[in-house]
C-alpha cells in the first residue's frame, strides 16, 4: 500500500536562515507536509524531485547568491501547478510589483508574521493548490474524450478517403494503415489540436483530409499507368522507389521497412501537420494493391515494420472499422 503521507500536500519552504526555517516548520507543520531548503538551488532541486506532491511554494526574497525571484520564476515556468508565495523583512516593492506582474506569485507576506494570518494563508494557497489539481484532472479526462473523438473521426475519414479512391479494395487500405499505425506504436495525436474550438478543430480537419486525399488520388493515377498488371508483387518495387532507403524489399512477397512512424502520419501529425508526399504515395499502393484483391500484412520486429503481400479478406463492415477504433 502507498504510504498516505506520501500523498499528502506539501509546502516547501526557502529561508537562508536556519530559525526562521525551524519557526515556519513548527507554526504549518499541523497544517502540511512542510520541507524546507536554505538556497535557491536546493529549492529547485527539491522542486523537481517533490512535483508530484507539491502543493505551495514560499519563498524569502534576499537570499546568498539568488534572489526569490528567481526561484519562484523556476517554479513558475517549470511547476505551474505549485501556489507561489513571497515573503521578507524588508520593503522590496520594486521586485514584489515585478514578481506579482510576471505572475510568479500568488500573495506576498511580509516579516515577521503574525502565525494567526500565515496559517490562514497557507491554508487558503493550500485550497487553491486542490482546486487547481481538481480543475487540471477534469480537463485531462475532457481532453482524453476529445483525443478519442478526433481519433475516431480520423480513421472515419480514411475509410471515406480510400472508398472515394477506389471502388473495390478500400477496406484493405485502411486496416493496412490502421495495422501499421498500431505496429508503430501509434499513441495519440500531438497536443496543438486542443487548442482548437469544435468548429475549427473540425473545419481544419476536413481540409486536412482533403489535401492528402487529392495527393493520393494523384499517386494513384500514375501508379496505374506505370503498373497496369495484376502482378501484387509490384507494390514492392513502388514502396522501395517511394520510401527510399528506410525500405528493403526481403522476398518475392515481403518487406521491412525501418522508419516506420512515416506510415501513421494521418492519424499521428497535428492538425495543421499535412502528412507527406511518402504518406500519400503509401496510400496510394494500398489502394493499388486492394484493387488486385490482396492486401499488407504488418507486423512489429523490434524497431522495424515488417510487411508481407497477402490474399485480401473480403469481409469488412462497419464491426471491423468499430473494433479498429477500439484498439487505437
Amino acid at each position: 500500500m502507498s504510504d498516505p503521507a506520501a500523498q499528502a500536500p506539501t509546502i516547501l519552504y526557502v529561508d537562508d536562515e536556519a530559525t526562521a526555517l525551524k519557526y515556519f516548520q513548527r507554526a504549518l507543520g499541523a497544517l502540511a507536509n512542510v520541507i524546507t531548503a536554505e538556497s535557491v538551488e536546493e529549492g529547485k532541486r527539491l522542486l523537481d524531485a517533490h512535483s508530484d506532491t507539491l502543493a505551495v511554494l514560499v519563498s524569502d526574497q534576499r537570499m546568498p547568491g539568488a534572489n526569490g525571484n528567481e526561484l519562484l520564476f523556476y517554479a513558475w515556468d517549470k511547476h505551474p501547478h505549485v501556489v507561489r508565495i513571497l515573503t521578507t523583512a524588508y520593503s522590496e516593492l520594486e521586485q514584489t510589483v515585478e514578481a506579482v506582474n510576471q505572475g510568479q506569485i500568488h500573495r506576498y507576506i511580509q516579516k515577521p508574521w503574525d502565525i494567526s494570518a500565515l496559517r490562514m494563508e497557507l491554508k487558503q494557497a493550500l485550497d487553491m493548490a486542490q482546486l487547481r489539481k481538481d480543475h487540471n484532472q477534469l480537463l485531462r479526462e475532457k481532453l482524453l474524450v476529445r483525443q478519442r473523438q478526433t481519433l475516431a473521426n480520423r480513421v472515419a475519414m480514411l475509410y471515406t478517403l480510400c472508398a472515394g479512391l477506389s471502388d473495390r479494395g478500400a477496406h484493405v487500405a485502411v486496416e493496412a494503415s490502421l495495422a501499421a499505425a498500431m505496429c508503430a506504436g501509434l499513441e495519440g495525436m500531438e497536443p496543438d489540436w486542443l487548442m482548437f474550438d469544435f468548429s475549427d478543430l473540425t473545419g481544419s480537419e476536413v481540409m486536412r483530409c482533403a489535401t492528402l486525399g487529392d495527393a493520393v488520388r494523384v499517386q494513384l493515377a500514375r501508379i496505374e499507368q506505370r503498373c497496369p498488371s495484376n502482378e501484387p508483387e509490384q507494390v514492392l518495387l513502388l514502396l522501395a522507389e517511394f520510401f527510399g532507403p528506410t525500405f528493403e524489399a526481403t522476398g518475392p512477397s515481403r518487406g521491412m521497412f525501418v522508419q516506420p512512424a512515416t506510415l501513421m502520419e494521418f492519424l499521428s501529425l497535428p492538425t495543421q501537420a499535412a502528412p507527406s508526399a511518402t504518406h500519400a504515395a503509401w496510400l496510394a499502393c494500398l489502394l493499388w494493391l486492394g484493387r488486385r484483391g490482396h492486401a499488407m500484412q504488418l507486423s512489429a520486429d523490434g524497431a522495424v515494420l515488417r510487411c508481407q503481400i497477402v490474399a485480401a479478406d473480403p469481409t469488412f463492415g462497419a464491426p471491423q472499422l468499430a473494433a479498429w477504433i477500439d484498439q487505437l
